[in-house]
């Protein structure tokens, strides 16, 4: 069944049901964060893996606040032709590619911004002390950040991509309007699920004014942040209605954030017996947000063989297959599931050290290295050590930072919608 084409409502053809999932490239220049020939070659590679569906790494909103220095921006400052040229590289061994469009919120290093925002002022994020307090959003930047994801939508249309996915987990901004850990708002933006699911149907409805009718809109969402008093499962099943209702095309369903990384390192295991024998993370949860989402559902985390992709599919709980890690190890991948033999394995192992934040960063850095490679030109490689990319990949990074500090200065307001 993974080689079937599917269509989604907006009338954008997959020619598979396999989707290359968003990952960070963390390759742009930070100086003016647009993409690059690495970024054109890496996506070309994927484009010719066999995938159906490609999503890019998360392209931010705001330059002001960055996941990581290497990120991508498309705003007004950013150069048009080199997104055109994205796409079209992107696009050319047949696959479709949407653009996940994102804002880090407290989810940005204290190395970019010692001012990160959030829906509430709270507690720096938890990991290795590498990020300071956030302070809250007024109603006006609110609404500015919804106008910026209609006129980012704009752009990424007019460049060539198919669709833009709304990146609403993880840990990022979309989700920690959703979070009653992270948004202790009294206003519309807070307090009821209702109200914390505000910004991100808001922020869809800018995007349909601001785009046409065949151009895809995709939210990617927690199945629950797997933290205590956070955003839960039963919240998201109640998310995916209103989305179901919003008319997104595709709705893909992962978990955790920077603080609980069950994405990188799946679920705990007394909550996870059943799906560690399926191999995918979320797929139970999956089944519950279908009963409520009867539109295209894309599953991603831990799916590694070709005959639990197929079960899923057959379910008829999930429509896309979405992987990532798999992709930064074998971009032919896809090819090899389309061609129907059910005992294809991805070769992907696990990277574990001391715990889970710790093993979630030796994963970053180790896929980090691959896409570097491929990125260059060069194949991805199987025997590269886990420590040494990870070494390597902050090496990177702080490298990045570095640069970010000789950027030009960066105007107060958004300069997204201007």
């Amino acid at each position: 069944m993974i080689e079937t084409p599917l269509t989604l409502p907006n009338g954008l053809e997959l020619k598979n049901r396999v989707a290359k999932a968003a990952m960070t490239e963390n390759i742009a220049d930070p100086i003016d964060g647009d993409p690059n020939q690495r970024h054109f070659r890496l996506y070309e590679r994927w484009s010719h893996g066999g995938a159906g569906l490609l999503i890019t790494g998360n392209v931010m909103i705001d330059r002001r606040f960055l996941e990581q220095a290497g990120n991508v921006v498309l705003d007004a400052r950013s150069n048009f032709d080199a997104f055109h040229e994205f796409a079209q590289h992107a696009k050319s061994g047949g696959a479709k590619v949407i653009m996940q469009v994102s804002h880090p919120g407290r989810q940005s290093s204290l190395f970019i911004t010692r001012k990160p925002v959030a829906p509430s002022a709270g507690n720096a994020v938890k990991m290795i002390a590498s990020f300071a307090k956030p302070r809250a959003l007024d109603a006006n930047e609110i609404e500015a950040l919804i106008r910026a994801y209609g006129a980012m939508a704009a752009r990424a249309e007019k460049a060539g991509f198919d669709g833009v996915q709304i990146h609403s987990a993880h840990g990022y901004l979309g989700s920690q309007f959703l979070s009653p850990l992270t948004n202790l708002r009294t206003d519309q933006w807070g307090g009821s699920l209702e109200n914390r699911a505000r910004f991100l149907l808001e922020s869809i409805r800018a995007v349909r004014r601001e785009t046409s009718p065949s151009f895809a809109v995709s939210v990617k969402l927690n199945s629950s942040d797997f933290q205590r008093g956070g955003f839960t499962h039963e919240e998201s099943i109640e998310v995916a209605r209103l989305l179901d209702a919003e008319g997104v095309d595709l709705l893909e369903i992962s978990g955790g954030n920077y603080e609980s990384p069950a994405l990188l390192v799946g679920v705990d295991d007394d909550r996870a017996e059943s799906t560690k024998s399926r191999e995918a993370y979320f797929f139970k949860y999956a089944e519950g947000i279908r009963q409520a989402f009867k539109r295209p559902l894309m599953l991603t985390g831990g799916l590694r063989s070709a005959s639990v992709m197929n079960e899923v599919l057959e379910s008829g709980a999930i429509d896309v297959i979405g992987l990532a890690r798999p992709l930064a190890v074998d971009p032919d991948f896809p090819a090899k599931l389309i061609a129907g033999d059910r005992s294809i394995v991805s070769p992907v192992k696990p990277v574990r050290f001391i715990n889970k934040q710790v093993s979630a960063m030796a994963e970053a850095g180790y896929h980090g290295a691959q896409l570097e490679r491929m990125a260059d030109g060069k194949e991805p490689d199987a025997g590269l050590s886990p420590l040494r990319a990870t070494t390597h990949y902050l090496g990177a990074q702080m490298a990045g930072f570095v640069r970010l500090m000789r950027r030009p200065a960066l105007p107060k307001q958004l300069v997204a919608e201007t």
